[in-house]
């Protein structure tokens, strides 16, 4: 199957295909693994549940958020239509029930994966920079 184009990297300012969104997650468009997730869930989002939004986007402003960038950027965010906001990988578990994988989400939330999964993701998150190559002068040594 045909992956969609790229599309402004303030996409919550396009129209989506149906009215309502279930979660906006807000992502790293400088981050290589970042936007290969989120090319797979654009491509899995047929119904337009998802709204995307790029921290790294020109003109980006946190502040209307009530955030920092460096918030928004130590782990992903996502934000609920209700204003309430997930983190981690509540994020992915929003994500990819909103596009159709809901019946395998409280598999991960199971005694054990749970945990390996919060501990996975917060560790990718710490090191996220220097796993892309991104580190500048000694920031995020490891």
């Amino acid at each position: 199957m045909e992956r969609p184009p790229e599309t402004s990297p303030l996409d919550h300012e396009s129209p989506r295909p149906t009215g309502g969104w279930e979660v906006e997650v807000f992502y790293d468009g400088d981050c290589p693994l970042c936007l290969r997730e989120i090319r797979t869930l654009r491509w899995l989002d047929r119904k337009g549940r998802i709204r995307f939004t790029d921290l790294a986007a020109e003109g980006f402003d946190p502040a209307p958020l009530g955030k920092t960038e460096a918030e928004l950027m130590a782990e992903i965010h996502g934000r609920l239509p209700s204003g309430e906001w997930v983190t981690g990988v509540e994020v992915f578990r929003r994500l990819y029930g909103a596009v159709g994988f809901g019946p395998l989400v409280p598999l991960t939330r199971l005694p054990g994966l749970r945990q390996g999964l919060d501990l996975a993701y917060r560790k990718f998150a710490k090191h996220r920079l220097w796993l892309t190559g991104r580190c500048k002068d000694g920031e995020c040594a490891v």
